[in-house]
């Protein structure tokens, strides 16, 4: 059963498993089966009677989506994976894959994160709610692996990108908000683009191929307790990130920064070397080109532009 199959990253994912030879993958879809609620859990299991559960369903966006929805992303996020893992243990499932999220770290962890930083302060406040409902996903996981011997893992993937993407203004990250606005500026000769933050804070980005690669290969081949990094092992400043999708989307105008924005975490690159050991995972495509298939697929298949160019922000996650 994959949580979020239909999505971004699930869609990747069920290519992936399909390829290597699940029998069958079986995606429950929101309109069919709430995952918030106990009930709605029970029926998705009932329906798939899984051996194997990879959870990447999950209620999130950038910074002001965050901002906009702490309750309701700490409750979503608390709730699907809560009631998913405690279903599984009723049924003796044989494993449970946990996707969390960069975000758990603690605001001023020194880069790059090492997973025992994980739990030495409290994350970015925008970031907080989602995060720590995430990360109490790993307690859950650890205490079920004492007590009740369910093989639970648990992945912590970088900020991802990549074809497919949500472009959306209000609740998209930071790369297909760039997109998006570098694009509708350059189509409409606007002068400048305006971003949120300074650009002093620092991401780093996985192209969403290479993190379905990695869900897989742990699926197949990780099963300890401890939180494992998913990442590319680079890092780039949000000033340099705008810069170089303006020049592949071919926007020459102005940059122009919001200081009264956030910027989220100050910096953020992960510690990699335990996916390689675990599980032999490294990442493989290069943050330009893997920028230069983004745009190239936004322009093919992305949403038609329903805002001012040159308006409004593109946030920071």
């Amino acid at each position: 059963m994959l949580t979020g199959g239909a999505g971004f990253l699930g869609a990747a994912v069920r290519c992936r498993l399909e390829a290597a030879g699940a029998a069958e993958v079986f995606v429950p879809r929101r309109c069919d089966f709430d995952l918030t609620d106990p009930r709605g859990t029970a029926e998705a299991y009932e329906q798939a009677r899984p051996d194997t559960v990879i959870h990447l369903a999950a209620e999130v966006g950038g910074i002001g989506a965050n901002r906009d929805n702490p309750g309701r992303y700490f409750y979503a996020n608390m709730a699907m994976g809560l009631h998913l893992i405690e279903e599984g243990r009723k049924r003796e499932i044989g494993k449970f894959v946990q996707v969390g999220t960069v975000c758990s770290y603690p605001k001023h962890t020194p880069v790059p994160f090492v997973e025992e930083d994980l739990w030495n302060g409290y994350p970015e406040e925008t970031n907080a709610p989602y995060g720590i409902a995430k990360k109490a996903l790993l307690v859950m996981l650890q205490a079920y692996r004492e007590q009740y011997g369910l093989n639970g893992v648990y992945l912590m993937p970088v900020n991802l990108y990549g074809p497919g993407d949500n472009f959306d203004l209000q609740s998209s990250h930071v790369i297909p908000a760039l997109i998006r606005k570098c694009e509708a500026a350059r189509i409409a000769g606007a002068g400048h683009v305006c971003c949120w933050g300074t650009g002093s804070a620092s991401r780093e980005f996985l192209y969403v191929d290479d993190c379905a690669d990695a869900i897989v290969a742990a699926t197949e081949r990780f099963d300890a307790a401890e939180p494992v990094n998913v990442g590319a092992h680079s890092e780039i400043t949000i000033k340099e990130l705008t810069e170089l999708i303006a020049r592949l989307t071919g926007f020459d105008g102005r940059l122009e920064w919001d200081p009264s924005k956030p910027d989220g975490q100050p910096r953020r690159c992960l510690e990699t070397t335990r996916a390689k050991e675990l599980f032999g995972f490294e990442a493989s495509t290069p943050l330009e080109e893997g920028l230069e298939r983004t745009i190239a697929w936004f322009r093919e298949a992305g949403p038609e532009e329903k805002t001012e160019a040159g308006t409004g922000a593109a946030p920071v996650s």
